[in-house]
């Protein structure tokens, strides 16, 4: 098993222009939450400037106390896709990633209530954390993948991705029927159950069981000004 060293995101992730995040992508997670269980892929934009480096710090902004935190595989694309057939999706793939789908459950929680978008709650920086790229030969069977997450050596969430409701070669296909996916571009395919806040002082490992660990530690984002 190995630990994803990075000194640097790795060179697809630097020209990549999005991260576009699926929501409720396993059945047990949309239930946890109360949402229903999607019909079609429930899809959200994150920024870039909102990965962070392996062995990096998590940052809680003012004024909250908590994020929450949501373990995911992270598809990176290889080649320009639009239109893509479902069958020929796999094609441009170029690589895995871990990654963490880091959200402010309170400002979610809100801007849902008032039919808002989640932009705030989950693009801001350092809410994507993410290993290096793990090459397609490292990543054999992408459909039987066991993710799993600890908070201070706890086990939070544990589950594969065989469990998840859209495939990759759909989502591949789906997304790029809306938008052109570019080299570098990530998917984040969904969380398993068992999300939950983490504060200030506790520390994230998560990884793919057998193929990559990752950590990072949580602390509160000093305001603006501050010393």
């Amino acid at each position: 098993m190995a630990t994803a060293s990075m000194g640097g995101l790795h060179k697809l992730l630097q020209v990549g222009t999005k991260i576009v995040g699926v929501g409720r992508n396993y059945a047990a997670h949309a239930k946890e939450l109360g949402n229903a269980v999607p019909k079609s892929p429930v899809l959200f934009l994150k920024p870039t400037s909102s990965y962070l480096e392996n062995g990096g710090t998590i940052e809680i902004p003012h004024p909250l106390e908590s994020l929450d935190h949501e373990v995911e595989l992270a598809v990176v694309i290889g080649n320009k896709a639009r239109d893509v057939p479902e069958s020929s999706a796999m094609d441009y793939v170029a690589g895995y990633a871990l990654a963490l789908d880091m959200t402010a459950r309170e400002i979610q929680a809100s801007a849902k209530s008032a039919g808002l978008p989640w932009t705030v709650a989950k693009g801001q920086d350092t809410f994507t954390p993410i290993s290096s790229v793990l090459s397609l030969s490292s990543v054999p069977d992408p459909d039987n993948l066991e993710l799993w997450l600890k908070v201070d050596g706890d086990f939070r969430q544990k589950g594969s991705t065989k469990d998840m409701i859209f495939k990759i070669p759909y989502l591949i296909s789906h997304i790029s029927s809306f938008m052109t996916l570019f080299e570098g571009d990530v998917i984040l395919t969904g969380t398993p159950q068992g999300v939950g806040p983490v504060k200030a002082g506790q520390k994230i490992t998560a990884g793919i069981t057998d193929i990559v660990d990752v950590h990072f530690n949580i602390e509160k984002r000093k305001r603006p000004g501050s010393s």
